[in-house]
């Protein structure tokens, strides 16, 4: 027999396949493979960008809803107001403006220029020196179109400061000037303005009413009313109360606590100005006694009720002065070696019944600002900035102006206090 070489059954010869590739063609087909992956479509299990434009639209069109509910409000109570206008009897009320809008969008703000700090750090208080805020490090902010500045104070948590404009025939404005960044304003309109030592509380006259509101996030929040007797008007916080002068040219004194239920928790006659507030809550005032009757000092309890009172030299009718952090000391204007001079009380003696002062230096010009050093720093009536340190007074010196750089003639010195 004859034997045939190749594959049994049905096995079929073909061509073999090669064991051997090349690298250059394996690398060449993991790349084409690649390609073709990445070339096809793949859907996204979650759209960012689907979402942050459908996020968006819910946001405006609650915002727009919200903005068309507000207008339908104010446009209601506007035509009910003037409809109900010609009915009022006796003096029409005088509109505040309240701004702040809860759903303004936060925006970048144009940034005012903050000039770096220019010589050695001063180290005591802020200044306003015309239409600029002078910081304490040396720093320059732009008041811009905040206008003439009857007072201001340190906002709270370093938010930069709170501003009184000088009134106008619209009434006073109250602004919040960050530390960067446009100055807000908070209230405009309102007759007087009135903030607490710490920042956090303003109240404000508007028509017969004695209003008063948080400041939060730089929006005035929490507000609420109490009716105020003609002429009466805010002049201090005393803790969580406000204290309100019942006639700006005669004596006399009302308390309220924002919320009760009861207009007023106390009141007396007597008290023609209050200088600030004691840790222990008395308040230092200046009232009508002795014999003759005469200004004399006096610690008032929370009822507004003399405890303490001393007379001895001539006060000042003006109602400027300023009680230390401390409680210890006070400075005021008065009356001595007959000229006028601002005064320093040390309170801790205003039980023995008379009262002694010295000299400190020239009359208070405006507000009064103390240090932590036991230094009062004021503005006089031509401007210069005078420092007295309570110990200098003590060992019989008396403070000197100092010119201010940058105080242009006419201009108004405003020391920042808080």
């Amino acid at each position: 027999m004859t034997t045939r070489s190749g594959r049994r059954g049905n096995q079929t010869v073909g061509p073999t396949r090669p064991l051997h590739v090349r690298q250059d063609d394996l690398e060449h087909a993991v790349r084409e493979t690649l390609s073709r992956q990445v070339a096809v479509p793949h859907a996204l299990a979650v759209d960012p960008a689907g979402l942050a434009i459908r996020r968006a639209d819910r946001i405006r069109r609650r915002r727009t809803a919200a903005g068309l509910a507000l207008a339908t409000v104010a446009t209601a109570l506007l035509t009910t107001g003037m409809a109900q206008l010609g009915e009022e009897q006796g003096p029409p009320r005088t509109p505040t403006v309240v701004l702040g809008d809860p759903y303004a969008s936060p925006l970048p703000e144009p940034t005012a220029a903050v000039t770096a700090p220019v010589g050695p750090d001063r180290g005591e208080v802020d200044l306003i020196i015309g239409g600029t805020l002078a910081g304490a490090d040396g720093s320059r902010v732009p008041l811009l179109d905040v206008g003439p500045v009857e007072r201001a104070q340190r906002a709270p948590d370093g938010g930069g400061w709170l501003v009184v404009g000088a009134p106008t025939v619209a009434g006073r404005s109250l602004w919040l000037v960050p530390p960067r960044g446009a100055a807000q304003v908070l209230l405009a309109g309102a007759a007087q303005i009135t903030l607490s030592d710490d920042g956090r509380q303003v109240a404000w006259r508007e028509g017969a009413d004695l209003v008063a509101a948080g400041i939060v996030g730089g929006q005035l929040v929490a507000t609420v009313r109490t009716a105020l007797p003609a002429g009466a008007e805010p002049v201090r916080f005393a803790g969580d109360r406000v204290l309100a002068r019942l006639d700006p040219t005669g004596p006399g004194h009302l308390l309220w606590r924002p919320g009760d239920e009861a207009p007023v928790m106390a009141a007396d006659d007597t008290s023609r100005h209050v200088y600030g507030r004691l840790p222990d809550g008395r308040l230092v005032a200046q009232v009508s006694a002795g014999t003759p009757r005469r200004p004399c000092l006096a610690l008032l309890d929370p009822a507004l009720t003399p405890t303490r009172t001393a007379c001895g030299p001539s006060l000042g009718a003006d109602g400027r002065g300023a009680v230390s952090a401390d409680g210890r000391w006070l400075v005021l204007n008065g009356g001595a070696a007959g000229k006028d001079a601002a005064l320093l009380v040390d309170l801790a003696a205003l039980g023995s019944g008379t009262l002694t002062a010295l000299p400190a230096g020239p009359p208070l010009a405006g507000a009064v600002a103390w240090t932590a050093d036991q230094t009062v720093v004021y503005g006089d009536a031509a401007g210069g900035l005078v420092r007295a340190a309570v110990d200098s007074v003590l060992a019989g010196e008396r403070a000197t102006p100092a010119p201010v750089p940058g105080l242009r003639s006419g201009e108004r010195l405003v020391v920042v206090t808080g």
